[in-house]
């Protein structure tokens, strides 16, 4: 399978989005498959495994040169970066918009399949936000618990009412649209996102759990809110092609911290 067949595979049933930032970010889209690899962000070091494991295709989530468009603008890193990503041979993909255009977009699927909760998914007016309903009620403390535990994130942080019992979870993984309008909603006491503007977002909170109102913002960065759907993408990919190798590697987080070496 080439690269450039790959890619309408994966498009294919999903919403057209045009314009859309789901293209080729470097390589050949005819080059020939045998190794694919699935991360959320295109660092130097996951390139440089790439290049080391022998990928011939890197599927990514996010920006590869720090612009929505990846629109190269020219200074040390970014030309060191695309010296790097070009001599490797590495054809890179964007794979965004499309894995959020299902039903239930790809990366809400795989957040919540790995934190192993009980519930149900719809949708909200909000594009790549969903609300959850949880089978079992919930605290916030014990839901940010359970991230750092399944999702393997360093630092969950919790703003808001912690100990009460919740079953109405806004999923707003990443930085999608309509945070604030479901926070500030009476049908929502969790709100999960990617970042948070702490003025706005994490303020609301914290004057609503001091005032006696079940309401609360869990933040979890960005990379660890939406990884687990490039995931849970990679080990679909495994079972669909038979015909070259995927494997998922991890970037690893924005941030290190002071408890770590």
């Amino acid at each position: 399978m080439k690269a450039k067949e790959l890619i309408e595979k994966l498009i294919y049933g999903a919403y057209k989005r045009e314009p859309t930032c789901d293209t080729i970010k470097a390589g050949d889209p005819e080059k020939e498959l045998k190794r694919v690899m699935v991360t959320m962000f295109a660092t130097v070091d996951v390139v440089r495994q790439a290049k080391e494991w022998g990928a011939d295709m890197l599927i990514v989530h996010e920006p590869t040169y720090y612009d929505h468009w990846d629109i190269v603008e020219e200074n040390k890193v970014t030309i060191a970066k695309k010296k790097l990503i070009d001599e490797s041979g590495i054809v890179v993909f964007r794979y965004h918009d499309h894995m959020h255009s299902r039903d239930i977009d790809q990366i809400t699927q795989g957040e919540l399949h790995y934190l192993r909760l009980d519930g149900t998914v719809s949708k909200t007016p909000y594009d790549a936000s969903y609300m959850f309903t949880a089978n079992e009620p919930i605290t916030a403390l014990e839901l940010a618990n359970r991230m750092e535990n399944k999702l393997g994130i360093k630092h969950v942080r919790i703003a808001g009412e912690r100990n009460k019992k919740s079953t109405k979870i806004a999923a707003c993984f990443g930085t999608p649209a309509g945070v604030y309008e479901l926070l500030t909603s009476d049908d929502v006491e969790i709100v999960l996102t990617g970042e948070a503007c702490e003025w706005k977002l994490c303020e609301y909170a914290r004057d609503a759990s001091l005032l006696g109102i079940n309401k609360s913002i869990i933040v979890m960065g960005h990379i660890p809110s939406e990884r687990d759907g490039m995931r849970l993408l990679a080990e679909r990919m495994k079972k669909e092609y038979k015909s070259f190798e995927t494997r998922y590697i991890e970037c690893g987080e924005a941030y290190t911290y002071t408890d770590e070496e």
